[in-house]
């Protein structure tokens, strides 16, 4: 089975899809990707994503990276496009305010986002890096990701325990 996981910053996209790696799956996320070219380039994940609004090259990485994952079979993908790439698997969406990512973001103190210097600061990095993908995602593919009718199954994470969320996406596992 192949599920790709969407859905908003700090919405547990991460978190579930480890969750799922547990129990058997390989595990891949768009994440990393960027991550990994944000470290190898010296520069921020914020950094990237504004040098990805202008350079095509950027996105266009990661979508090879993650399309050449069709050839796989048993894994979960976090990451916002997996969905459109991937169209044949379980598609996942979490959704979160910006004001609770910001809370998960900044307390999980990530290194390589250092430009998260308070709750304050880490919601506004928040609404421009969701800004910048989205701006991006509808010039180079024309779509939303944030439409919840691309989805199989959509779940509101706000208030809600990792495993109550992780069995939601198990109930919608078994039942495919």
């Amino acid at each position: 089975m192949k599920i790709t996981i969407s859905g908003n910053l700090g919405s547990g996209k991460s978190t579930i899809a480890k969750e799922l790696a547990k129990i058997g799956f390989n595990r891949y996320s768009t994440g990393d990707f960027m991550r990994k070219l944000a470290k190898d380039r010296g520069m921020t994940l914020l950094e990237l994503s504004k040098i990805a609004e202008n350079d095509k090259s950027v996105d266009k990485e990661i979508d090879d990276m993650t399309r050449n994952l069709r050839k796989e079979d048993n894994f979960v993908m976090d990451s916002r496009l997996a969905f459109y790439f991937i169209p044949e698997s379980l598609k996942v969406f979490l959704k979160v305010t910006h004001e609770e990512a910001a809370k998960r973001i900044f307390n999980d103190i990530r290194p390589e986002e250092k430009e998260n210097t308070s709750l304050e600061q880490t919601q506004k990095n928040i609404t421009r890096r969701t800004e910048s993908e989205k701006k991006r995602y509808k010039e180079y593919y024309g779509m939303d990701y944030t439409d919840e009718k691309h989805y199989d199954l959509v779940v509101d994470t706000n208030n809600k325990p990792v495993e109550e969320v992780l069995n939601e996406v198990l109930k919608k596992i078994k039942d495919s």
